[in-house]
């Protein structure tokens, strides 16, 4: 898959999620398979671009080719600037979002509440196209809600205002991220475009990711909730689109190296107060499957530093990869 001048392989991306795709982990999702990582969503009002918040979300030092960011907002004006400033700041991909569910994005008509506005929907990407000189995306949903499914009107607006890719969430608003996304929606907005077509949702294995492509005929699948805790989904996506064999799952002392290298990259990213704060819902979500996560997540949520952080999640995964019970209570 092509974005303007930018070679999106594999064709497996790491969805934009607010609160998760920081720095850190895009920067070890592409290390580990994803052909292309969006941001988190970033705000294009001016007012809070020099907000610690802001600052983190638009430091794009160090990190793989190509840059995409995410902003959202209502007014075409506003989101062509935070286009440019986004550029100025190294993003080589804007994405614009009008996909969030969230209430407090859609009660300010933002995210997927844009959906209800055609014609806003095409001021907006105009101003935004013709504002940066890189290619712009556009992430949707199906639309409002079921009985308003408009996804492929919203696109055909994106494609004559020249978005260069467009990513389709197999859900409504209103389903939030309930029920089953559904595919069908997608499959119609893509025989319908000339531009590239991603499919999102209930992504959450490589087989899983096969079936939406075949039945879709899209162009890449984006994998969001699925990576939580899991970021070596990306490679093992590759691998089974590339050759039709799944890999092994990664061993434990893999696992662990991965996780403290997460950490670690955290605590610097961010410092350690915030660092170690930040730290604890990836600790949950990568021992979401493991022996004894309960009584883990317990003991190591208390650490307070990046150290004791550290020290107790190495020996909880040296303690699995030897097979032997984890020593909690001791710990504890």
């Amino acid at each position: 898959m092509r974005i303007g001048p930018h070679v999106i392989e594999p064709k497996v991306v790491l969805a934009p999620m607010a609160g998760v795709t920081d720095k850190p982990f895009r920067v070890l999702c592409k290390r580990l398979g994803a052909g292309l990582c969006v941001s988190e969503m970033t705000t294009s009002d001016p007012r809070l671009w020099d907000t610690p918040k802001s600052r983190h979300r638009m430091d794009h030092e160090g990190e793989p080719d190509p840059v995409s960011v995410q902003i959202a907002g209502t007014d075409p004006a506003v989101m062509a600037a935070a286009a440019r400033h986004n550029v100025d700041n190294g993003a080589q991909l804007i994405d614009i979002n009008m996909g969030c569910p969230a209430k407090k994005v859609c009660n300010a008509w933002a995210g997927s509440a844009l959906m209800r506005e055609p014609a806003l929907v095409a001021r907006i990407l105009e101003a935004v196209v013709a504002a940066v000189e890189v290619p712009v995306t556009l992430k949707i949903r199906t639309g409002w809600a079921a009985g308003q499914r408009n996804a492929l009107e919203i696109a055909r607006i994106a494609e004559s205002a020249g978005i260069a890719a467009l990513a389709v969430h197999g859900r409504t608003r209103d389903q939030l991220y309930k029920g089953r996304a559904e595919y069908d929606t997608i499959a119609e907005v893509k025989a319908a475009l000339s531009i590239p077509v991603m499919a999102n949702g209930d992504i959450d294995s490589p087989r899983k990711a096969r079936e939406v492509l075949d039945h879709t005929g899209c162009d890449a699948v984006l994998v969001g909730r699925a990576a939580q805790g899991r970021p070596w989904i990306f490679r093992e996506i590759a691998h089974y689109l590339a050759t039709g064999e799944e890999l092994p799952p990664p061993a434990v002392s893999e696992v662990r190296d991965v996780l403290l290298g997460h950490l670690r990259h955290l605590h610097d990213f961010y410092g350690e107060a915030k660092g170690v704060r930040i730290a604890r819902k990836h600790l949950g979500w990568y021992a979401k499957d493991r022996p004894e996560n309960a009584a883990f997540r317990a003991v190591v949520n208390r650490a307070e530093t990046a150290a004791a952080q550290l020290s107790l999640t190495r020996d909880y995964f040296d303690a699995l990869a030897a097979g032997v019970s984890p020593e909690l209570a001791a710990a504890a």
